[in-house]
């Protein structure tokens, strides 16, 4: 059978997997023999890059994180290396995307480039989700981005590129720094609406984030064309009216190859609530859906009854497979199980090999 299965890799702590080689191998022999075939690891974390970046260093910035500087280490080579040997693609996943720290003060990206930050009507620099954002809308930061993920792309021999919830996005309530109202203002002959989900006001920004994506996928694929296009959204239409993503119109542009929207749900009943809702606003694109599924979603640890059955419903939908949040849950017993999530897999939908569907 055709299926993705696969499987976030993040950064320490939450994952020691990238903390050696041994490591690495340990995790890879691991996943091979649970039955999955992509791995997407981080590469792009706190404002660092999780490989030695020229990238990095031309803008001034360290080269890769503290953690391995010194060590002689390229933990996305290494990791390259022993998944291919095992034949398990990997896709890199820049996992933070335009945010860049979790300080509120923006960390050292925005310590050297303040002209970066992104702002909200009080002119304060723009705290969502814990993290401290960078100016999506402004080019030199996406230059700064596009520079970044297209250097993994001629110098790894990857399978794809990743984005999320944070690449291509910025929360609704930024936009609002001199630059990007005055562009909104030549456009439309008045400033940015101070209702920040004002739907023109809204859709003008998300534009600029889809025409980013489109122009970064063409350069991509004008370097490597069969690198597969991945995107790991919130759900539609969350992700456009709170972070920018019209997701909707990546997906009929044909902008994106995969696309795993974070369905990241404590239980079965409101798993299959969102795939109905992807359902009715995806028509005839299911094929390109490989939910993401997380083994801890609301404070509660999932149990490996609602993975089977989340993996059988995606399938009888024909959808491409399934994305797990992340790889350190498949060693847990959930409550009241006596098996690990790992385990259940191997002896259920997961006992056979699976090829990757096109386009891989």
């Amino acid at each position: 059978m055709q299926e993705i299965r696969g499987i976030w890799i993040p950064n320490l702590p939450h994952s020691q997997a990238l903390s050696s080689r041994a490591k690495i191998i340990e995790a890879l022999d691991f996943l091979q023999n649970t039955g999955f075939n992509v791995v997407f690891p981080v590469v792009w974390n706190q404002g660092f890059t999780l490989f030695p970046s020229r990238v990095m260093r031309s803008y001034g910035f360290d080269e890769i994180h503290s953690f391995f500087t010194g060590a002689g280490r390229d933990p996305l080579a290494e990791l390259i290396d022993e998944a291919h040997q095992r034949k398990i693609a990997v896709i890199p996943w820049f996992e933070y995307g335009f945010a860049c720290s979790a300080r509120a003060d923006g960390g050292h990206i925005l310590a050297s480039k303040s002209n970066w930050s992104a702002l909200k009507q009080d002119n304060k620099l723009l705290i969502h989700g814990g993290l401290a954002w960078m100016n999506t809308l402004n080019p030199e930061v996406q230059n700064f981005m596009s520079d970044l993920i297209l250097e993994v792309v001629r110098q790894y021999d990857v399978d794809g590129i990743q984005g999320d919830d944070r690449l291509p996005a910025l929360p609704s309530e930024g936009g609002y720094d001199r630059v990007t109202k005055d562009a909104f203002l030549g456009k439309f002959g008045v400033n940015p609406p101070t209702n920040t989900k004002d739907p023109k006001w809204l859709q003008w920004r998300a534009d600029i984030l889809t025409n980013f994506l489109s122009t970064l996928r063409d350069r991509v694929k004008a370097i490597k064309p069969n690198l597969v296009i991945s995107m790991a959204p919130a759900v539609f239409p969350f992700c456009f009216e709170n972070l920018l993503q019209d997701s909707k119109t990546w997906v009929k542009k044909g902008l994106v190859d995969i696309i795993h929207p974070q369905v990241y749900r404590s239980t079965f009943t409101s798993y299959k609530g969102e795939i109905d809702a992807i359902k009715r606003h995806f028509s005839g694109y299911l094929n390109k859906f490989a939910p993401g599924i997380a083994f801890k979603a609301q404070g509660i640890e999932i149990g490996s009854d609602y993975v089977l059955r989340a993996i059988a419903l995606n399938r009888s939908l024909g959808m491409a497979g399934q994305v797990f949040f992340f790889n350190e849950g498949l060693l847990k017993i959930p409550p009241s199980e006596s098996q690990t999530i790992a385990q259940a897999l191997q002896t259920g939908l997961y006992n056979r090999v699976a090829e990757l569907p096109p386009p891989f």
